[in-house]
């Protein structure tokens, strides 16, 4: 019997052999229709800001924001999840509700000229906006309060969704959002508004070129344990999965992406709806700062960074790098 017959893993190498079989036979197949692309739009500025710690990304102006989307319908990518960041703050990010507030601004103006074509997403929540920086109204004591909280983030979303918003994405991890949110757009005649909630959302260390981003700080060195998820955690993710789910979600999301697609995975085999993952800021300006000192391939370890997102069983990815990405699958 000849070694081919007598051991099956040669199949294996059989079907690794060129470019155009691995191509035939791959399990995972990722385009530009998983991406959508996370942008700052800026109120105080005249010309689009680089964002330092987050190579090939820019603070935007309403103008060059437009630009820029147009340039990623182009690619094909059929989404982008904005962020505002204010001429000024206030302790309760008043400006995340403002009709003319920057978000509410550009979202306007992106519906106006792109329509249908582009999905807006608006992410929810106070923390770029407040003057602490925390997700929320925050007690005396310092803590957040959970449910004035929820008040504020209903006004949020009905001046999103009466702007244009396809999609509001709470992200602030407060108990009972998705449902006061979706009670709130109900009520307000915005029954087909989307609700992506950021499900499980971990109190990671990778979110710092995001925070440059947007310009917070937490108040007093302060950090949000005390409402996002404890990374040593996977079963109460899958908890706070399923209770945004039964509240009216109709995408969830786990944040960040690369260290927990173990939750990625287990979401995936429990729950129906669609599952967002966050490929975020932290997790990209590493592979950026690494091409940057020629230690690695970047482009190479990018697309198998996102790969591997799609491949654990996320449906949609939220990535710094979609535009390159979108840019790799065309040649």
């Amino acid at each position: 019997m000849s070694i081919n017959a007598q051991f099956p893993k040669w199949r294996s190498r059989r079907l690794r052999r060129t470019n155009a079989i691995r191509r035939l036979v791959s399990e995972t197949q990722i385009s530009v229709n998983d991406f959508v692309a996370p942008l700052f739009v800026r109120e105080d500025i005249k010309e689009p800001q680089q964002i330092s710690s987050l190579p090939g990304v820019y603070q935007h102006t309403l103008e060059s924001l437009k630009l820029e989307v147009d340039s990623l319908r182009k690619l094909g990518i059929p989404g982008v999840i904005l962020f505002g960041i204010p001429k000024s703050k206030d302790e309760f990010g008043s400006g995340a509700w403002d009709p003319d507030g920057i978000v509410q601004l550009a979202l306007k103006d992106l519906k106006e000229n792109f329509g249908d074509d582009m999905t807006l997403i608006a992410d929810l929540c106070v923390d770029e906006y407040t003057n602490h920086g925390h997700c929320g109204v925050l007690s005396p004591d310092g803590t957040v309060d959970n449910d004035a909280t929820l008040e504020i983030y209903n006004q949020i979303a009905l001046a999103q969704a009466d702007a244009g918003a396809d999609i509001c994405a709470p992200s602030g991890m407060m108990d009972g959002q998705v449902s006061s949110i979706r009670n709130a757009l109900d009520s307000s005649s915005h029954t087909q508004t989307i609700i992506l909630a950021y499900s499980a959302k971990y109190a990671s260390s990778l979110y710092g070129p995001f925070r440059d981003a947007v310009d917070v700080i937490i108040k007093d060195g302060g950090d949000r344990r005390g409402y996002q998820q404890d990374y040593a955690n996977l079963r109460e993710a899958l908890t706070e999965i399923k209770a945004d789910i039964s509240e009216g979600a109709d995408i969830v999301m786990v944040k960040p992406a690369l260290s927990y697609l173990d939750v990625i995975a287990k979401a995936r085999a429990e729950v129906e709806v669609p599952i967002a993952a966050y490929h975020v800021s932290g997790e990209y300006s590493m592979v950026k700062a690494a091409e940057a000192n020629g230690w690695l391939d970047g482009e190479s370890v990018m697309m198998e960074h996102l790969l591997s997102i799609k491949r654990a069983g996320a449906d949609i990815i939220l990535t710094y790098a979609a535009k390159q990405a979108a840019e790799i699958l065309q040649d």
